[in-house]
């Protein structure tokens, strides 16, 4: 069944209209008809089942057949990452960890940033594309650009994972279900300075594994352990 979001729903919606950009794409490219059923979000937890009765191309209407709400998971997964300069990367980062079950994504300024400004519309665009490809029913959080220090003081006692030499503990091993950010830096990594604002912020250094990683790839490897400690991802190849 097509999947199609709406903010603005809610279990006492019994009727509306599909925005211009989804009525194109159901009544055009799906090419749904009057009678066709299709399913719907609204990144709230809450899925519907509704029913075209009139299928334009600028405003396709529906009607609610049914709903079903679902309580959203207590494990938050808040993962700050500084922007990488090829906005590509970005957006396949988002889409990956928006379907392993990302909750909130903050973009961070840091001194070694190459990129200082995003797309906000476009970013939200594909993290919506993915909630309803990956069948989530709670659209992740996106914060927009940050600096590290006004973040890591309005969010103390995360994770931070970093280059530079010292003791460093396995995410999974210090990874707590609920606030409890994780700092992923630039290409250029952290400046020695924004690591120790942040340990002075109750930060914890945390290591990815020996390998050098990319950015973006770094990033999907701390959502996914976060997602892996302490229960089983439910994670399906469709």
């Amino acid at each position: 069944m097509h999947i199609f979001y709406d903010s603005t729903l809610t279990p006492e919606t019994q009727s509306f209209a599909l925005s211009e950009e989804e009525s194109k794409h159901a009544c055009r490219v799906m090419r749904l008809k009057e009678g066709d059923e299709i399913g719907m979000v609204n990144g709230k937890g809450c899925s519907f089942i509704g029913r075209i009765t009139v299928a334009h191309p600028k405003h396709c209407q529906v009607e609610i057949v049914s709903f079903e709400q679902k309580e959203q998971e207590k494990k938050s997964i808040h993962l700050a990452i500084a922007p990488t300069k090829n906005s590509e990367r970005l957006e396949w980062f988002l889409e990956k960890a928006t379907e392993i079950g990302v909750t909130e994504i903050t973009l961070l300024i840091c001194s070694n940033n190459e990129r200082k400004q995003v797309k906000t519309e476009r970013l939200e665009k594909i993290i919506i594309a993915a909630m309803k490809q990956s069948k989530r029913l709670y659209l992740p959080v996106l914060h927009p650009l940050t600096p590290l220090k006004e973040f890591v003081i309005a969010h103390p006692n995360g994770l931070i994972a970093h280059c530079y030499d010292g003791e460093k503990k396995n995410l999974s091993e210090v990874f707590k279900p609920a606030n409890c950010p994780i700092l992923i830096g630039p290409e250029g990594d952290f400046s020695r300075e924004e690591v120790d604002i942040t340990l002075q912020q109750g930060y914890q250094t945390i290591t990815l594994g020996d390998n050098r990683l990319r950015t973006e790839t770094a990033g999907l490897y701390a959502v996914m352990q976060a997602q892996l400690t302490g229960n089983k991802p439910k994670i399906s190849n469709s």
